[in-house]
């Protein structure tokens, strides 16, 4: 049986194409041979797990230390006693060892242990390797459970590596300076102090690179001689900013769902749109656990301002930032945007499904195509004037996402007439001001810019930056679409004029 693209769980390389998971190596062998105790980040489904599993199976099989992977996920539930979560975790311990140490090297049974910190006391009293303890799920625990670990862990730091591990890591989403997110507003605080105050270091987990997400592909042709074309290639990195998860699913998507493995079949350009909507469609639990994350305030607030070009305002402290960043829905850099093509398309997709559901029956596609099938986006626009003139207060003022309602409502409209036969692309990010898109159809493309009128520079901003975009897409025309949230009556909101701006076509679009 061939080796296959995987999206669940552990990468296994005997059934599994996989980049070498073993990026951060040196770094952190050199912080294990100093005994110190340190922390890895990465969003979900980066590889983390993987990633620790190869370096235990390193560090074990060079004989110079016992290395066991435990995963604290078992007490991650809200209203957890402080002793519950310490006997479910000293047996998440045990067991874990069982499974990968040999016999001599296992700890003892857990018998009526009062605390991890006594458990791990006793374990390395008596063992003859130093224990390097790698903590998968660390920020899966909440509140008093969470406080409690990280407190036995740092209190046991000092009487390492005779009588508590030599070294540990902790693994999660967010640095061990973000774990306070984890204790509820209305519960105890970490305080300014960190519990565990002992971290030497904090290593990150970055994406796939270029490089790694072709040498993925290719071992896909080693395997079964079926290649993936250089531009099918760029086209998935370009989609997944090497979001491991992402690059596996498009992958799998295109051999095991639309060539149904079949590996002498060239691979397109086109199959790869193809498996990105299906897996937007189809929402697997990486995208849905994604978009269950756009219900929190912190979450709701950052993203809403990626979709109007807002800046961030300046009560939203750094450590929401950071955290939405670990969650990995947006970039790591500066400005904040979303973190991959796929993430930008999907989320305010998600978040304009009330208004698309909402939209009635008769804004059909075949209602704005010409007779050479061609969208004529002139009355697709004219009719959203008339049908916001009519819906947006009521919509609106009712509509969770309420700073990027106008914007929201725009796409749901548009998508529910491009759904037939094309595709929406969204461009945005942190104080740009705006929000560029891109509807492809049936072969023919149209640049829209949508701007919410803040000021007197809004329009000639607009044109200046609708000019920029279409020298980059290569167009002649496109969509200045403003939105005026003043007070000013509808005949003034409204109209639609086409001017020339520095040898481009603008069509003018008040809303």
């Amino acid at each position: 049986m061939s080796k296959f693209f995987n999206t669940a769980g552990l990468c296994i390389p005997e059934e599994h194409y996989m980049v070498n998971p073993l990026k951060l190596l040196n770094e952190v062998e050199k912080l294990i041979s100093k005994k110190l105790y340190f922390t890895i980040h990465a969003p979900r489904q980066t590889g983390k797990t993987t990633y620790l599993h190869a370096l235990a199976q390193k560090l074990n099989s060079e004989g110079k230390y016992s290395t066991v992977v435990v995963s604290f996920e078992q007490a991650g539930y809200a209203g957890i006693t402080v002793e519950k979560t310490n006997e479910i975790l000293i047996d998440c311990i045990y067991r874990a060892s069982l499974r990968q140490l040999p016999t001599d090297e296992i700890p003892i049974k857990p018998n009526d242990v009062l605390s991890i910190k006594n458990y791990l006391e006793d374990w390395a009293s008596s063992a003859k390797k130093p224990i390097i303890l790698l903590i998968d799920e660390i920020d899966a625990l909440l509140d008093n459970a969470l406080i409690s670990v990280l407190r036995q862990l740092r209190d046991g730091y000092q009487s390492r590596p005779k009588q508590f591990p030599s070294s540990i890591v902790l693994v999660g989403l967010h640095d061990v300076r973000d774990y306070r997110i984890q204790v509820r507003e209305n519960q105890l605080s970490m305080g300014s102090a960190s519990p565990f105050n002992v971290k030497s270091d904090s290593l990150f987990l970055e994406n796939f690179s270029k490089q790694e997400v072709f040498e993925l592909l290719d071992q896909h042709t080693t395997e079964t001689g079926q290649i993936f074309p250089s531009n099918v290639k760029d086209e998935i990195f370009f989609l997944t900013n090497g979001q491991p998860w992402l690059t596996n699913a498009l992958a799998a998507q295109i051999i095991d769902k639309i060539l149904k493995n079949d590996y002498s079949k060239i691979i397109t350009p086109e199959m790869v749109t193809n498996a990105k909507n299906q897996l937007i469609l189809r929402r697997d639990t990486h995208l849905d656990s994604l978009i269950e994350k756009l219900k929190e305030k912190k979450v709701k607030t950052i993203v809403q301002a990626i979709i109007n070009g807002d800046h961030i305002a300046f009560d939203i402290l750094v450590d929401d930032i950071e955290y939405v960043r670990g969650l990995g829905i947006v970039s790591q850099s500066s400005p904040l945007e979303f973190a991959n093509p796929i993430y930008a398309e999907i989320i305010p997709h998600v978040m304009a499904i009330p208004f698309q559901e909402s939209i009635p029956k008769e804004i059909q596609p075949t209602a704005f195509l010409d007779i050479d099938g061609k969208l004529d986006m002139e009355k697709a626009l004219k009719q959203f004037q008339v049908f916001y003139r009519r819906n947006s207060q009521a919509w609106l003022d009712r509509f969770e996402y309420k700073e990027s309602a106008q914007h929201l409502l725009l796409m749901a409209f548009l998508q529910r007439i491009v759904n037939s036969g094309g595709e929406i692309i969204r461009e945005m990010s942190v104080g740009n001001r705006r929000l560029d898109m891109l509807i492809k159809y049936k072969g023919w493309e149209y640049a829209l810019e949508l701007k919410i009128k803040r000021d007197s520079y809004t329009i000639e901003d607009g044109k200046e930056q609708l000019g920029d975009y279409l020298d980059r897409l290569g167009l002649n025309e496109g969509f200045l679409i403003i939105f005026d949230p003043g007070k000013n009556d509808w005949e003034e909101k409204l109209y639609y004029k086409t001017i020339e701006h520095k040898g481009k076509k603008i069509i003018m679009v008040g809303l």
